[in-house]
């Protein structure tokens, strides 16, 4: 028998009775425990930001600079690149290393691959503490404008002619050479270029040496690269001792000069201040003695000192390749001492030293602090700039070379990506720009780079200078298939003509080969090779001026081309009117009207153009509202090329 319960109004209405009335009721107890359903919550959810995990970008990583030093620990590392003790501690163990804890000692080289491989810029810091400090020679660089004077002082002073060798009578290399006083104290001297174009050069200069000595042309006073060269030593922090040239000239002025120079910031000893002027003469070799006297009280005031043992710190100041030789590299050693056999990191290349020459071709065993020297053994053409250092064996320079090698192309390509997109970003703003690929081909590392940046000053609006390639040696059959293939020109500066064979494919290539010695030679040449690759700008110009004389009516047109016709009889007053031009009324100096021209008649005869003081009628199209004394105007469109301007100075550019 079935059951059937059923809640009826009235046993509902009971139940409310009894539970007003207090009445216990039994209910049915919920579950308890583990296994219970959870109610879902109905209450909505709180809103709160994104906030997304922050990353740390490849370029940050680019830009940071990590101090290290012999001796540090992993723990010092990671609290200097900001990476986790695992992430350094990996990368050790894939460079080959092992440790026992996180505070073990690492050497400078096993540190430097660590902060490469995380991504990190490096500066070697390295201590004295323990080591034979003795004094060393100074290293004064000679700096100041083009053609005032600076190798003829040089020669002045070690009694030689460099100058007279040099091509166009500048200089175009960066030289060092030690020179001996009679007094007995010897003097390393750098000379650097003074063209506009070598600004990388002298830079470089100021970075290595200890005094500078400014060379400022009595007759011609402070010019841009002498106020360029008081910047760089600024900036290097080193001391500047001025030497006033060619006083023995009619024109010379000296106080002029030294007026000058106080304008620019310099406190000369004639006026209170600690820089020290000497007045000198390279071609009478007047003064050179108190030169001497300001550079040696200037270096013993500064109390130069430089450890003599250990391992070698040097700086690249030039660097070439030798058809016999090889790679060479030209530097001077600034703490230590350098030792043939020695395996050597120099930048991102790396070798063993064969063999040690001075500046005179004389084979040396070692090179002590302030010492220029040339190296050979490298495996690859260093850049010149470039640090030199000392490492324990051929297996740990290999392997600090490819770290470099492959942080320098990381940076290289990162460079390219962030470039591009901002080509991008700004594409659509900037005008499509002709391009202009170019191979430069010098014979040292330094003038390569000195002709690349000058080469790129030439950028224009119009016309972009792109050096596809550059390389240190004469143009060879590469270089030519390689123009051929992008379109390039090849730019050869102080090196030996190419082989014929190398010429004549060339021709047939159709590739140019621009052969110079003289920097303003060769940027005038590529100047106007731009001047002609340049698209030019469109511009209107006014080719021819009537004066509205009469008006004329024709009637009796058909009804399909509108109704009567007005004729402006005009005179030309300036230039030539063209019938195939767009034409511009004005009135009172405002321009009522401009349009093409219909008809243009000369006595009855339908003419193409009018010259100047000749009388003519012309229709123009849907315009009739021509007054005596009006102005026709006859535009033209014309292209406007860029100017290729050369300044006094030596600096250059491309005015659109």
């Amino acid at each position: 028998m079935l059951r059937y319960f059923h809640a009826s109004p009235e046993l509902l209405a009971r139940r409310k009775n009894e539970e007003s009335l207090g009445l216990h009721i039994h209910k049915k107890e919920k579950p308890k425990g583990k296994f219970v359903k959870r109610e879902k919550k109905t209450q909505p959810p709180v809103e709160a930001p994104y906030v997304p995990k922050l990353k740390r970008t490849s370029k940050s990583l680019q830009e940071k600079t990590v101090e290290i030093f012999d001796g540090m620990t992993i723990v010092e590392l990671a609290k200097r690149t900001g990476e986790g003790i695992a992430a350094l501690q990996d990368v050790l163990i894939n460079v080959g290393e092992s440790v026992d804890s996180e505070f073990h000692p690492l050497s400078i080289d096993i540190a430097e691959l660590i902060a490469m491989e995380v991504g990190a810029s490096v500066k070697r810091i390295h201590a004295n503490e323990g080591t034979e400090i003795v004094p060393r020679p100074p290293v004064v660089t000679v700096m100041g404008h083009v053609d005032h004077g600076k190798t003829s002082l040089l020669d002045a002073l070690r009694q030689t002619s460099v100058a007279a060798k040099e091509a166009g009578g500048i200089t175009q290399h960066l030289g060092a050479f030690i020179v001996s006083m009679p007094s007995g104290a010897s003097i390393t001297f750098l000379d650097t270029p003074g063209h506009a174009a070598f600004s990388a050069m002298r830079a470089r200069g100021a970075a290595v040496t200890d005094i500078v000595v400014l060379v400022v042309a009595a007759d011609d006073g402070v010019m841009p690269q002498t106020l360029e060269a008081i910047a760089h030593a600024k900036a290097a922090n080193v001391p500047i001792v001025v030497a006033v040239n060619k006083c023995d000239k009619p024109a010379a002025n000296p106080e002029r000069v030294k007026i000058q120079l106080a304008s620019e910031g310099l406190l000369l000893e004639d006026m209170g201040g600690d820089i020290q002027v000497v007045e000198v003469s390279a071609i009478k070799k007047t003064g050179l003695d108190n030169l001497e006297e300001a550079l040696l009280l200037q270096s013993e005031v500064m109390n130069l000192k430089s450890r003599v043992d250990g391992p070698a710190q040097a700086y690249v100041v030039e660097a070439r390749l030798d058809k016999g030789r090889g790679s060479l590299a030209t530097a001077i050693v600034k703490a230590g001492t350098l030792v043939c056999g020695q395996h050597v990191v120099v930048g991102s290349e790396w070798g063993r030293i064969r063999a040690i020459r001075d500046m005179v071709g004389k084979l040396i065993e070692r090179a002590t602090p302030a010492m220029p020297v040339e190296i050979e053994g490298l495996k690859g053409l260093p850049m010149a700039g470039d640090d030199i250092i000392v490492v324990q064996s051929e297996e740990r320079a290999r392997m600090l070379s490819a770290g470099r090698k492959k942080k320098f192309e990381k940076d290289r390509l990162l460079t390219i990506s962030d470039g591009r997109a901002e080509a991008l970003e700004l594409s659509e703003e900037v005008p499509q720009r002709a391009e202009m690929p170019i191979i430069v081909k010098a014979d040292v590392q330094g003038t390569v780079q000195a002709v690349t940046d000058a080469l790129k000053t030439l950028n224009s609006p119009q016309v972009f200078v792109n050096v596809v390639h550059v390389g240190v040696g004469p143009v060879s059959q590469s270089d030519v298939d390689r123009a051929q293939a992008c379109g390039a020109c090849i730019v050869g500066f102080n090196v030996k003509n190419p082989a014929s064979s190398v010429r004549m494919a060339a021709t047939q290539a159709s590739v140019k080969i621009l052969m110079h010695c003289v920097i303003y030679h060769l940027l005038e040449d590529i100047g106007n090779m731009i001047v002609d690759k340049a698209p030019g700008t469109f511009e209107t110009q006014v080719a021819g001026e009537a004066e509205v004389l009469s008006i004329f009516e024709l009637k009796g047109k058909s009804k399909a081309k509108g109704g009567d016709a007005k004729i402006a009889g005009c005179r030309v007053t300036d230039g030539c009117v063209s019938k195939s031009s767009i034409m511009r009324l004005l009135r009172s100096g405002e321009v009522v009207f401009e349009g093409s021209c219909t008809s243009l008649k000369q006595e009855k005869h339908d003419v193409e153009k009018v010259g100047k003081g000749n009388e003519c009628g012309l229709v123009l199209c849907n315009c009739d509202n021509f007054q005596v004394g009006d102005i026709v105007q006859c535009l033209d469109q014309v292209v406007r090329k860029p100017k290729f301007i050369s300044s006094e100075s030596g600096a250059v550019r491309i005015e659109c």
